[in-house]
């Protein structure tokens, strides 16, 4: 059907009237999802930063030398959704933190949350076979090493100091014995020197008595 004159106006404005108002809607809609992923996002930085939180106040046993915690994205997201789940990791978390790790008595421990309580495992062995650990740990949500690292560091340096203290001495050394050195052949040279003036001395006294 044609639609002519004032008719005509009316119906082209109402259909750009609805555009611009579904258009405003779709953009409205865009921005609270946007919104609203952003809100998600922060509230799961939150949540990690949280989670970090209970697990600095968890007390190492005294013979876990290092721990490391991975926890995967799908873990976190679980978590957050479901708190039994969170406090059931927190709990076997503490739970392995706090044991004694029996029978060595510096150990490393690895524990891995995964999205499901049949992915949790905690992996643990002495410190003497380290790397294992700092590969398993490079990305790690929370590690804590008990400075053993700064002790390798301080027995370095101790060897670096005694090692240059023991060459200061080695020059000393041997300035000394250059300086006893110059010393012998300055009193060798004197000793040349007047041993030289005495026999001078004999020729001169022997030439004037031959002459007298």
């Amino acid at each position: 059907m044609a639609i002519s004159g004032v008719g005509q106006n009316h119906y082209q404005n109402n259909v750009t009237a609805t555009k611009n108002v579904n258009g405003t809607e779709k953009f409205a809609l865009k921005k609270a999802r946007n919104t609203k992923e952003l809100s998600e996002a922060e509230e799961m930085e939150l949540f990690k930063k949280e989670f970090y939180v209970e697990l600095e106040r968890i007390p190492r046993d005294r013979t876990i030398a290092n721990v490391a915690v991975n926890i995967s994205e799908e873990a976190f997201k679980n978590m957050k959704d479901d708190p039994k789940y969170r406090e059931q990791m927190l709990s076997v978390i503490r739970r392995d933190m706090t044991g004694s790790v029996a029978p060595a008595p510096d150990c490393s421990m690895v524990i891995t949350v995964g999205a499901t309580a049949k992915d949790y495992r905690a992996d643990s062995w002495s410190v003497n076979n380290d790397s294992e650990f700092y590969t398993r740990s490079q990305n790690s949500f929370y590690k804590k090493t008990s400075g053993q690292k700064d002790r390798q560091k301080k027995l370095l340096e101790e060897y670096l100091e005694k090692r240059a203290q023991a060459k200061k001495q080695q020059r000393e050394l041997l300035n000394e014995k250059i300086a006893k050195a110059e010393f012998e052949r300055n009193r060798l040279a004197k000793v040349s020197n007047a041993y030289e003036a005495n026999v001078m001395t004999e020729i001169v006294a022997g030439g004037d008595s031959m002459l007298g």
